[in-house]
């Protein structure tokens, strides 16, 4: 059974809770929602897997905050070599060395099994997107090279990385082609694109169709395939066919493949980088980074170069920059960081509690008949796809709208002490890896909870 939740909440309510609330929404743009709409309690402090609030509660954070404070809020490793490094150094351009960026990027070179390769650091994810591409295309010669993505995936929201991006959010303010990208259908099993009978099938034909793009394209005007390895915001899994059957197309092809692993990495899958999964039969050419780099501590992105991209670029002229490439700061937490995972031996336990969580979602999803699909489990990263109807797979709303029952969910969980994550029609699983395993249990037993409540049996939700 599903241990309930009996020790969530601590209210200590204070008289000012709204002024920070009021102050925020005159004065800040969010991003992704309608200002007028903004509605979000003030966050003052936390420490593990808890969210500190303004008005005394405390909230168990079951999304890590968009999928990146893999390593908990406030990770005392991590604040101590921030402050380490803000008393000796703060900043220093990438024209001048730095001893923190040459650490990180010497950490994140070993751990890909790149030897010989180099590293490019960015100030966040989308960025990082955007400079692989660049770098990619100017270490092929192709400045005009196609660049293949998927449908329902998300890149960032930079341009290039907008155009990247096949997301419900970003197309209608891009032209792909105008920024010669290119996007074929995704591994979606539970809906194939493709028709597929199965799984494995569906990822199989999902790299055919990328192999079958390049081909259509020319491989000598391609210029390099991205892809997630794992889920994204999309909450797409995709079968265990895909990913060593997309890198075997691309390799066959001579086209670099290109691995966002910004939300897939630092143990989030059960491993360092997801595509590790696979061994060699999955290691890509280069890989994107950022949100559990620095367990989210500071604001840092980076493109890790195989050896075979890194040395076209050794004698070139390097066609990109930022003020802040490698900021010392930022590099100083990320190597702080990778040190902690390591230490706290946080990958191997998300790797152990990941099958635990997907048994017990599936024997969640056997009692409530909303709940469609149940993917992820390889770490701690989960996706509950909501279905109005099992046996049709109706959504419970159009994508990627969210249904006013799972909105209502959402607040009473939050108004309980738990904060999940959604987007659509799907509930994302993904606390932090440092969660306590009675906290993890009794903010799943919540969710059972207030899905009996939310979505009680009836002709809208059949059992399949």
């Amino acid at each position: 059974m599903v241990r309930r939740a009996n020790h969530l909440c601590d209210y200590r309510r204070v008289s000012n809770a709204g002024d920070t609330l009021n102050a925020e929404r005159n004065t800040v743009l969010h991003s992704w929602c309608a200002q007028s709409q903004w509605d979000a309690p003030t966050v003052v402090g936390g420490a593990g897997a808890w969210l500190h609030l303004e008005d005394g509660r405390r909230v168990l954070d079951m999304s890590s905050l968009a999928e990146c404070s893999n390593l908990g809020h406030q990770h005392p490793r991590v604040v101590a070599a921030i402050r380490e490094q803000a008393e000796r150094l703060c900043f220093v351009t990438n024209a001048w060395g730095a001893r923190p960026r040459a650490e990180l990027a010497e950490k994140l070179l070993g751990l890909a099994g790149f030897d010989g390769g180099r590293v490019f650091f960015t100030l966040g994810g989308a960025d990082a997107n955007e400079h692989a591409v660049k770098i990619v295309r100017q270490a092929l010669d192709r400045p005009r090279g196609v660049v293949i993505a998927r449908d329902r995936s998300y890149h960032g929201s930079t341009h290039l990385a907008m155009a990247l991006s096949g997301d419900t959010r970003t197309r209608a303010m891009i032209d792909p082609d105008a920024m010669h990208v290119s996007h074929v259908a995704p591994p979606y099993a539970y809906r194939c694109p493709f028709g597929s009978a199965n799984d494995a099938e569906c990822g199989e034909r999902a790299a055919s169709a990328i192999a079958e793009r390049i081909d259509h394209v020319g491989a000598e005007c391609v210029a390099a395939v991205i892809v997630e390895p794992n889920a994204g915001s999309n909450g797409i899994v995709a079968p265990d066919t895909y990913w060593p059957a997309v890198r075997r197309e691309t390799r066959a092809r001579a086209i670099p493949l290109i691995a966002d692993e910004v939300m897939s990495a630092f143990g989030r899958c059960g491993e360092w980088f997801a595509w590790q999964r696979y061994g060699d039969a999955g290691r890509p050419d280069v890989i994107t980074l950022a949100k559990g780099l620095t367990g989210a501590m500071l604001p840092l992105g980076a493109v890790v170069l195989s050896h075979d991209i890194a040395r076209r670029l050794d004698d070139r002229v390097l066609g990109t920059g930022l003020t802040y490439c490698g900021h010392p700061l930022a590099c100083a937490a990320g190597s702080a960081a990778i040190d902690a995972y390591r230490e706290d031996g946080l990958v191997e336990r998300s790797r152990r509690l990941g099958p635990a969580l997907r048994e017990t979602l599936t024997r969640l999803a056997t009692r409530h008949a909303v709940v469609g699909d149940v993917r992820g489990g390889h770490g701690l990263f989960a996706v509950l796809e909501l279905v109005r109807d099992r046996v049709t797979r109706e959504p419970l709303a159009p994508w990627p709208q969210t249904a006013p029952a799972l909105a209502a969910l959402l607040a009473d969980a939050l108004t309980a002490g738990v904060a999940f994550g959604a987007r659509g029609n799907l509930l994302l699983i993904a606390p932090p890896l440092v969660i306590e395993e009675r906290g993890l249990a009794d903010a799943l037993g919540l969710l059972d909870d207030l899905l009996a409540r939310h979505f009680p049996p009836g002709p809208s939700t059949t059992q399949g």
